[in-house]
């Protein structure tokens, strides 16, 4: 990789950022990288870490590509990275800011600029010219193939919330909901742990044959407690709350909630086979459908 270091200080933040690291974001000059920028820019400054900014070329695996041509792609990648950290730079002057231009594809040279303790953030989308429903190739193979939470920038310019939306069921999803909790705390935010449970609707005469709904709430609600109970302790200036709802829909249910919400922060087990299924259908949904950004935390 070639990198350019910005020579700016380390934006001053007054909350603990608790651990979260250094935010890398990838951009191709398009409108949805412009606001994936600038989203990472703020959440870096939060933070009070640097900031990453990736733009890839692949001209390591791209063939019969003249000489002129890859110098050509090379100019024009500094002069994406120049425009954005020029962006970054009036939006947060004492950020600490990075442009990394790579040979490489995009989903990999933004995960490895991240590192190990870094957070990677996508666009929805980027120049493929896809309708904005639809989510960019690469972040989807980033998304399938991160080990740290990665973030995908979704949903519409609006003003803050003051609320992260965590989607939990189970002790698996724990993880996200000490990241949302983390999140939470850097932005002086409350965080929402919101269960969302389905029951069959159409159960007809079988009805007698299956559980109490109501027993079955209680355990739902039981369950949601008991992971989000150690996250408070471990955050206990977080205002943490709990929500079970009985859905018709758990993803419709997420995708309600994300409209209110600054993030939502949900578990994914990353898949034995990315070529054939690269998440379950509530991931996949919400990544296409939300309308706030959405960060994905692997569940190992």
């Amino acid at each position: 990789m070639e990198t350019a270091k910005a020579t700016a200080p380390l934006s001053p933040v007054g909350r603990d950022a608790s651990g979260l690291g250094r935010v890398a974001v990838g951009t191709d000059g398009s409108a949805c990288a412009a606001r994936a920028v600038r989203w990472a820019a703020d959440e870096a400054a939060r933070r009070g870490r640097p900031l990453v900014v990736v733009h890839a070329t692949e001209t390591d695996r791209v063939r019969h590509v003249t000489p002129e041509g890859v110098a050509f792609l090379l100019e024009e990648g500094e002069r994406i990275l120049r425009e954005s950290a020029g962006a970054v730079r009036e939006r947060h002057p004492e950020l600490a800011t990075e442009t990394v231009l790579s040979r490489g594809g995009p989903a990999e040279s933004v995960l490895e600029a991240a590192g190990e303790d870094g957070t990677p953030v996508f666009g929805s989308r980027g120049l493929g010219g896809f309708s904005a429903l639809l989510l960019g190739s690469c972040t989807l193979k980033a998304a399938a193939r991160t080990l740290v939470p990665l973030v995908v920038v979704r949903g519409p310019v609006r003003p803050l919330t003051g609320v992260v939306v965590a989607a939990v069921r189970d002790d698996g999803d724990r993880p996200a909901l000490r990241f949302a909790a983390q999140a939470g705390r850097c932005r002086g935010a409350e965080v929402r742990a919101l269960s969302a449970w389905m029951f069959l609707e159409s159960v007809g005469s079988m009805a007698p044959m299956v559980d109490d709904i109501s027993a079955i709430a209680a355990a739902e609600q039981g369950a949601t407690h008991r992971t989000a109970e150690p996250v408070r302790r471990e955050f206990p200036d977080v205002k943490v709350t709990e929500e079970v709802v009985r859905a018709r829909s758990v993803a419709g249910t997420l995708v309600e909630a994300s409209e209110h919400a600054d993030l939502l922060v949900l578990g994914a087990r990353r898949p034995a086979h990315p070529a054939i299924s690269a998440f379950g259908g509530v991931t996949h949904a919400l990544l296409h459908h939300a309308r706030c950004p959405v960060a994905i935390v692997p569940r190992l």
